[in-house]
């Protein structure tokens, strides 16, 4: 598998990753087994979890994985922290509890460090330098190699990438930055990936197949037994993406689907995969023979005509002040 250098550093990661926020919880070791050596073997290298994925059993089943059936020198492993359990307070950017979390996540997994290390979400109620700084302690102690963020808005992606490069030697630049990105939710396009290209931040899309959807599996008003989508927890999850306009674009990728002899799946995924920006899709896979499936896409490049055609039909509308306010 292709490897891309996340934003602008040395870090290296294969331009697919493998994702495990069911792991620990709807897949089984097993399971988990067969997806870990299926990625392994066909050169993916970069694997995404959380602390809070599974109640932290995510990271428990990877540390085990890692102890016995895939070497750890060869994996790129990615975790999060800062997302808790409390209602009044879903997120804790301080510099107490991020490192608190890290150090859990190190136990779970087993290992000294970790490839690249993410705060989960941005904390209104903690100082930003102060959740950056928790970055730099770790990365400077060695128990992260490089540093990300997650699900941040423009702005606060802005204001932590610029914050960081404002003092090169002492902070550590961000590497990375997660958010979902696929043809049906290209929201990002507005602020964070122009605020990301030009601060260079590498952008790991989540959800890059439209939590599913883009997959086919649900056209025509119809849902699998075992998608998520049938899942009880897992079903509000997918429901955003089963209105007209979802349906309209999955038509699309369907027909650019039959007209290149390959799967909606390897269309939608592609897509994503070659935007401006982006280093590696992260794949959530409930099996190997699906893993199997979208690692297939490593051979596909999309004609341009079919990119224009899916942007096209997918486009977001942004108005003012992202358009000149003169032509409105």
């Amino acid at each position: 598998m292709e490897q891309r250098h996340l934003g602008r550093t040395g870090l290296r990661v294969s331009r697919i990753g493998l994702g495990t926020l069911t792991w620990g919880r709807d897949t089984a070791e097993h399971d988990a087994a067969d997806l870990m050596k299926t990625f392994w073997e066909a050169g993916g290298t970069l694997v995404d979890t959380a602390d809070v994925y599974g109640d932290g059993e995510a990271e428990y089943l990877l540390g085990r994985l890692m102890d016995g059936l895939v070497p750890r020198r060869e994996l790129v492993i990615s975790t999060k922290a800062g997302s808790v359990p409390d209602p009044d307070r879903r997120f804790d950017g301080s510099r107490g509890h991020l490192l608190s979390a890290l150090d859990a996540s190190l136990s779970r997994l087993g290992t000294d460090y970790v490839d690249l290390w993410h705060v989960h979400a941005f904390d209104p109620d903690t100082p930003l330098a102060e959740t950056l700084q928790a970055l730099d302690l770790a990365v400077a102690s060695g128990r992260a190699r490089y540093a990300a963020v997650s699900n941040f808005c423009g702005w606060q992606l802005a204001k932590a990438g610029t914050w960081q490069l404002a003092s090169p030697g002492t902070r550590t630049r961000l590497a990375g930055t997660q958010l979902e990105y696929s043809l049906l939710q290209r929201g990002i396009e507005r602020e964070v990936l122009p605020a990301a290209l030009d601060l260079g931040i590498g952008l790991l899309p989540s959800s890059p197949l439209g939590r599913g959807v883009l997959t086919g599996k649900y056209r025509g008003d119809t849902t699998p037994p075992d998608s998520r989508g049938a899942s009880e927890h897992l079903a509000p999850f997918v429901a955003p993406y089963l209105d007209d306009t979802a349906s309209r674009i999955v038509d699309a990728v369907t027909t650019a689907a039959d007209g290149l002899a390959v799967t909606p799946l390897q269309v939608a995924l592609a897509w994503v995969r070659d935007r401006p920006g982006v280093a590696a899709p992260v794949v959530g896979a409930r099996n190997a023979q699906q893993l199997t499936a979208a690692l297939s896409v490593e051979a596909l490049s999309l004609p341009d005509e079919i990119c224009r055609a899916l942007d096209d039909v997918s486009a977001p509308v942004h108005r003012y002040p992202d358009h000149d306010w003169s032509t409105l």
